[in-house]
């Protein structure tokens, strides 16, 4: 999405009518950004636009409910200004995020403020439209529940794990999504939900979130790396989205970190990806005499709980456990460093449901080993944080990308079924 703060340079609005909803998008995207506000005179230095477009425009969204006006601002002569700021009950965006494990449901003001949110366990070896229908009640119950007016609602955004087809709305053979060969997501969600639906990879959405929601603050050069069910990497370099040339950026995980590790179902060993499932060190963990022998790995529910439970473990005892999370951090870590030096980053930002059970382990120490090992830290450093966004990141970013079709000219995902205009 494009990005009013590169540089400290604005995109130049236009002052001809013919491209009233281009300036539109500048404008918005100008409050947006805001942090507290801003005046029609502000907003006319920031775009280039006249006095008196800028007047028109904003008496446009006053009257669409998408902006208000907020404090008045004191100046050094005459009268005070008036600040334009969001109207959040303007619009309302879904996001959907399905992972494995769990699917997960926001609905985003037009702030970007979650107002509503819920998580519902993911059916393992159900057909998909099945599921499909069981997102739409969703929906459909988290929305009445909100007390949502329904035409407020803008769209729907869905992230999904890769590989997808954004441009045809098919989610593809996911490795750890069984059943879901070509399903074509986007165009059953629209159907059975009657509102305009996009689909994106579930890192980049991520790191649509991180950008979108975080401001001034998350813009730059970053990395979302993604744990969950899979993990992955979302890039933003130069504030913008990295999506490649099939918008499938972020597959990391047959980055090879063990040699003599498992065997990936790519065929290769010690995948990082085949590393870091839950599956795997639940195994670990059953080896070592830890965990309940007879679990059945195929039980999804059982291996995450048994994963949370070895955390646990490691937290409270520097034995087995501890070994086993700790080569697991290491082997994330060598890879995050690889990316980092690749493509000269500022930030790496950890994510996903398995972030939490795995923060303790990035102690200090090794948060700064990885800056150690950063090839350009006498220049600047690289920082590393979890995301502020919680579990929820997912599907905030899904529900960002929805609203970047308000904000944005050239939005990063087709929004199929959205009303022109």
């Amino acid at each position: 999405m494009r990005d009013l703060t590169d540089g400290g340079i604005s995109p130049r609005g236009a002052n001809q009518v013919s491209v009233g909803d281009f300036n539109q998008t500048v404008i918005l995207d100008a409050i947006r950004r805001s942090r507290s506000g801003i005046s029609r005179v502000e907003l006319a230095e920031m775009t280039g636009l006249s006095a008196q477009s800028i007047s028109n425009i904003a008496r446009q969204l006053l009257r669409a409910g998408l902006v208000r006006e907020g404090s008045r601002a004191p100046v050094a002569r005459g009268k005070p200004r008036t600040l334009l700021e969001l109207e959040p009950t303007g619009q309302y965006a879904v996001g959907v995020h399905l992972d494995p494990a769990v699917i997960t449901y926001v609905i985003l003001d037009l702030t970007g403020r979650t107002v509503a949110r819920s998580r519902r366990v993911t059916p393992a070896r159900i057909n998909p439209s099945v599921i499909i229908r069981r997102m739409a009640t969703e929906i459909e119950r988290l929305v009445t529940k909100a007390g949502i007016e329904r035409n407020r609602i803008v769209g729907v955004g869905i992230a999904a794990p890769g590989p997808v087809d954004i441009i045809q709305g098919i989610v593809i053979d996911p490795p750890n999504l069984e059943g879901w060969h070509r399903v074509p997501l986007r165009e059953a969600l629209r159907e059975t939900t009657g509102l305009p639906v996009l689909l994106d990879k579930d890192v980049t959405a991520a790191a649509a979130a991180e950008k979108w929601s975080g401001g001034e603050s998350r813009s730059g050069n970053f990395v979302f790396f993604y744990l969950g069910t899979g993990i992955g990497a979302g890039l933003v370099i130069n504030n913008d989205l990295v999506r490649g040339s099939s918008h499938n950026v972020g597959e990391i995980g047959h980055v090879i970190v063990d040699p003599e590790g498992p065997r990936c179902f790519c065929g290769r060993r010690g995948c990082v990806g085949e590393t870091s499932q839950p599956r795997y060190l639940v195994q670990l963990g059953v080896a070592a005499g830890l965990l309940d022998p007879t679990i059945d790995l195929d039980d999804r529910q059982r291996v995450e709980h048994a994963f949370t439970e070895l955390a646990r473990m490691a937290l409270a005892d520097d034995g087995e456990a501890r070994k086993i999370m700790l080569a697991l951090v290491d082997r994330i870590a060598k890879v995050v460093e690889d990316i980092a030096n690749l493509l000269d980053l500022d930030r790496v930002v950890f994510g996903g449901p398995h972030w939490a059970p795995l923060e303790p382990f990035f102690d200090p120490q090794r948060r700064q080993d990885l800056d150690d090992r950063f090839i350009a830290r006498g220049i600047h450093s690289l920082s590393v944080s979890g995301t502020d966004l919680g579990e929820d990141v997912g599907a905030v970013g899904a529900a960002s990308l929805v609203l970047d079709h308000t904000f944005s000219v050239n939005p990063s995902a087709l929004l199929l079924g959205a009303r022109a205009g």
